[in-house]
């Protein structure tokens, strides 16, 4: 598997992998998280163009497994999103994006990667604690991350427990890819 940036031909197949990715929220009674629609095409292009938008592919086809898009907030990376294809579940993938953009912060001076996502759901919350990521409370949310809420809320998804969280890179071993 290698990481690299989405090429503009594939922007449809990280919706497919989105749409592929929301799946399992069906089996959690999230019906309408499992469908939702993926970014649209030009907010995908966006993330691209600014070069915040990276995939995870075999090696041998080089076909999209998984995509993170991602943008600075406030001194951080804020993922917007990170999607893995069930297929590709439980083999990495998703912590060697994670680990990518956690480099490419550090190398843009920014200094944490935060996230906001769904506290109770396995693959979310807690998959994050795991990786060394911490729940804020609400004296530690940025203007940034207010905003990013107060627009998740108002799209509805605060029908279900979310969270904000942040992995401080400074002074932090990297995110390990495996």
């Amino acid at each position: 598997m290698r990481i690299r940036p989405a090429a503009p031909g594939e922007l449809p197949a990280l919706q497919d992998v989105e749409r592929a990715a929301g799946t399992p929220f069906r089996d959690l009674g999230m019906e309408e998280i499992a469908d939702d629609d993926p970014p649209a095409l030009d907010e995908l292009e966006r993330y691209r163009k600014a070069g915040r938008c990276w995939v995870a592919a075999d090696e041998g086809d080089d076909e999209p497994l998984a995509y993170l898009i991602a943008e600075p907030v406030d001194g951080a990376l804020h993922v917007e999103q990170v999607s893995v294809h069930p297929d590709a579940a439980r083999r990495g993938v998703g912590r060697a994006l994670l680990a990518h953009a956690a480099h490419r912060a550090r190398e843009e001076g920014l200094t944490a990667l935060t996230l906001t996502t769904f506290a109770e759901v396995p693959w979310n919350a807690p998959y994050y604690a795991r990786l060394g990521f911490r729940v804020l409370d609400g004296s530690g949310l940025t203007p940034g991350l207010r905003r990013i809420r107060a627009e998740e809320s108002a799209h509805g998804l605060d029908h279900w427990p979310r969270v904000c969280m942040r992995l401080d890179l400074v002074g932090r071993a990297p995110v390990s890819p495996s």
